[in-house]
């Protein structure tokens, strides 16, 4: 690793707003990542369970997927309080560990892992993204009676949305309507339907993915492809570990799904259900004989807990169901290809 730049979300040059609300990717960017926003001061954990959360059977497989590689180094992008890290730390402590992170470094942390709040220039290793797309804010548009989209502008204090400027307007960047027509097409559509508009997740990640100089990028998200968009978007909030109003005032985790297959396309990467990736990393949930359970009590108990943990990051409709967009860079061979 090497010299470290700015953490930042793409940015897009402004158009002028026919109301006085913000833009949803205005307001959300703030309401996230301000002065004052919501992952500068608040603990990830104590609102929304990650896939990271459920046990150690997650960070066990991202050693294992480390290791096949041939890989020394882990940097986690969007680290929270740093969990993954420090738990791949007490499994692999030879592995060279870097959370990257808006907020300060979390008091706890092993003292090997480093922490920064920029993400490195260069990276010969593994860079991992754990539900962190979900949170990159992006422009929300929607059809609107007269059958053209317009970027969806919103209140922060109150929730309360209005619609903005069509997106064939001259001030409108005219890279939201060629997003839209190519991965999310609303033409025709019912007034109301609408797509949250992916170009700064496929910037974001796209800028991960060139620092690779030798590695694996990996993003583990929640998401949907061109024949799964949800009509209506997808736009969540999540405080205290409950669902709650989508509200961009900085108090509630503000998320959407990602359109995996846009970002992936960008950078030419693999996409494949966690449950797979998991299994092919030796993560199973397949209950242990029950003849060991005379044999040896304790060690059936320790393999059924296990088991249980493995069924539940590999779940069907639930985190099994999460993507994992996979770009292997330089002599590196590309995983779950076999």
């Amino acid at each position: 690793m090497s010299s470290l730049t700015p953490l930042g979300m793409p940015g897009m040059r402004p158009e002028p707003p026919p109301t006085d609300a913000p833009t949803w990717k205005t307001a959300w960017d703030a309401a996230l990542y301000g002065p004052d926003g919501f992952f500068r001061r608040e603990s990830p954990a104590a609102h929304f369970r990650t896939s990271v959360h459920t046990s150690n059977r997650f960070a066990e497989a991202v050693v294992r997927l480390v290791r096949d590689a041939g890989l020394d180094t882990v940097v986690d992008i969007g680290a929270g309080r740093g969990e993954l890290l420090a738990a791949v730390h007490a499994l692999a402590p030879d592995l060279e560990l870097l959370g990257v992170e808006v907020a300060r470094r979390p008091a706890g942390l092993p003292d090997a892992v480093a922490w920064t709040t920029a993400l490195p220039e260069s990276v010969d290793g593994l860079m991992i993204a754990n539900e962190w797309l979900d949170n990159i804010p992006c422009h929300v548009v929607e059809m609107a009676p007269s059958g053209r989209a317009h970027v969806v502008h919103v209140d922060p204090r109150t929730g309360e949305e209005s619609l903005g400027r069509p997106l064939d307007h001259d001030s409108v960047p005219a890279s939201l309507a060629a997003w839209c027509e190519r991965w999310w097409p609303l033409s025709p559509a019912a007034p109301g339907t609408r797509a949250e508009v992916g170009t700064t997740r496929d910037a974001a990640w796209a800028d991960v993915v060139r620092r690779v100089t030798r590695g694996l990028a990996v993003a583990v998200d929640y998401g949907h492809t061109r024949d799964t968009r949800p009509p209506l978007g997808s736009l969540r909030s999540y405080r205290d570990g409950r669902e709650a109003q989508v509200l961009p005032d900085g108090s509630r985790d503000v998320t959407a799904h990602v359109a995996v297959d846009a970002v992936a396309d960008l950078v030419g990467a693999t996409v494949l259900p966690q449950r797979e990736a998991l299994r092919a990393l030796g993560v199973s949930g397949a209950r242990p004989d029950l003849a060991t359970a005379t044999e040896d009590p304790a060690g059936y108990v320790r393999a059924l807990s296990r088991a249980g943990e493995a069924a539940e990051l590999t779940a069907a409709g639930g985190l099994g169901d999460f993507s994992w967009i996979v770009t292997a860079v330089g002599d590196v061979a590309a995983p779950f290809t076999g």
